[in-house]
């Protein structure tokens, strides 16, 4: 695959020298285009097969809980992740997912042509001060996906604290809040819990393509 994936990346370079030169977005669309065959071809290598109606992405999709909107942060959502499924390895590796074999999911509500899910990592379990194991911890991806049930684009929406980032804020302890609104609009910030204020912001929007869009990314203090 890698040798195919190569030669067309050399015709495509050829072409470029041997008549006029292709445009940086003329070379995205084609390299896009290489990839997607590229991924076809490893979910082909795992049994999923696009062309077939039976999808194993979208029964995967179809099979999980729906996620009503508007959400928002809370300790108690990403400590144990309320109405998500097991993740497959098989579907887990399609998408991409990074995790230790205990990945979860939910899709949120679909409406103005959007197709989301929530899919968690596996992080680890947590240790309390004398080496003992607790709860496995996760960080959360949004993701959006295709008509194919392939994913367009993601965005983390939560991850892991470790001690050594509260470095950064001076020993201030920082949470990261999350918000999604009923039409799509993401809120992603870092909340001071000692001065009980958000020190960061960024907002994304869901574009035609199914990609998040940044509108907003500011410091507030």
């Amino acid at each position: 695959m890698k040798g195919l994936i190569g030669g067309i990346v050399a015709v495509l370079l050829l072409a470029a020298c041997g008549g006029r030169s292709m445009s940086a977005e003329e070379m995205q669309h084609k390299l896009d285009s290489i990839k997607k065959i590229e991924m076809a071809e490893r979910l082909a290598a795992q049994g999923i097969n696009l062309e077939n109606t039976d999808n194993p992405l979208k029964q995967f999709f179809d099979s999980l809980n729906i996620l009503p909107l508007p959400i928002t942060y809370s300790d108690e959502f990403v400590r144990y992740l309320p109405d998500f499924k097991p993740v497959p390895a098989d579907i887990a590796k399609a998408l991409e997912l990074e995790g230790n074999g205990k990945q979860k999911a939910i899709q949120l509500t679909e409406s103005l042509g959007a197709r989301l899910m929530i899919l968690a990592a596996d992080e680890g379990a947590e240790e309390d001060e004398e080496g003992n194991e607790g709860p496995v911890r996760y960080s959360l991806w949004l993701y959006s996906l295709n008509d194919d049930y392939l994913p367009v684009d993601k965005i983390c929406l939560y991850a892991i604290e470790e001690e050594e980032d509260f470095d950064l804020f001076e020993e201030d302890e920082i949470m990261q809040y999350f918000s999604i609104t009923s039409d799509y609009e993401i809120h992603l910030m870092d909340y001071s819990k000692e001065k009980h204020k958000a020190r960061t912001e960024e907002v994304f929007t869901l574009d035609a393509s199914r990609n998040f869009l940044l509108q907003k990314s500011e410091e507030l203090d």
